[in-house]
């Protein structure tokens, strides 16, 4: 059996990608994802059972779920206000160096600049790199290397100059 979050990674992961369709079996249960066109529809079923899925862009406005808090927001602690947030723009994996043996990206304390590559997501297989798109210092990384990473999910804290 599939479970939810799994389900909203693989549409976050078909919805990023020219892939337009997405079969998978696992112990008895069948994910099927399709994209016909702009509008995802994901059915999931296991031996008895059928439930169909359409993402919140396709529902009416009153009948879309209220979204889930980030489960790795930044803890509550010193004043974070006037620092930049860089984040996530897919659900992928988080890679903090180009390989297991190089040197991290950045690390706290760093300077960067718009163009500096901070880390690498990699999703399906595609290694993305990340730019800071801010100039300024590092002032801490929120996530762990290897760490998977939703969409929108904080990664870095900025502090601008």
């Amino acid at each position: 059996m599939f479970k939810l979050s799994e389900i909203k990674e693989l549409i976050k992961l078909v919805d990023q990608t020219s892939v337009h369709e997405l079969e998978i079996e696992n112990e008895g249960a069948r994910l099927a994802i399709r994209k016909p066109g702009r509008t995802e529809v994901v059915n999931v079923q296991t031996a008895p059972i059928a439930h169909t899925y359409v993402p919140a862009a396709a529902q009416a406005p009153a009948a879309a779920p209220a979204a889930p808090a980030p489960e790795s927001a930044p803890a509550p602690g010193p004043d974070r206000s006037g620092l930049h947030q860089i984040v996530s723009p897919m659900v992928g994996t988080f890679y903090r160096a180009p390989s297991p043996d190089a040197p991290s990206f950045v690390n706290a304390g760093d300077k960067v600049h718009e163009k500096t590559v901070v880390c690498i997501l990699e999703a399906m297989k595609l290694m993305n790199p990340l730019e800071a798109e801010v100039k300024g210092e590092v002032v801490e990384i929120l996530v762990e290397n290897g760490q998977l990473v939703e969409y929108g999910q904080p990664l870095f804290l900025v502090k601008p100059e």
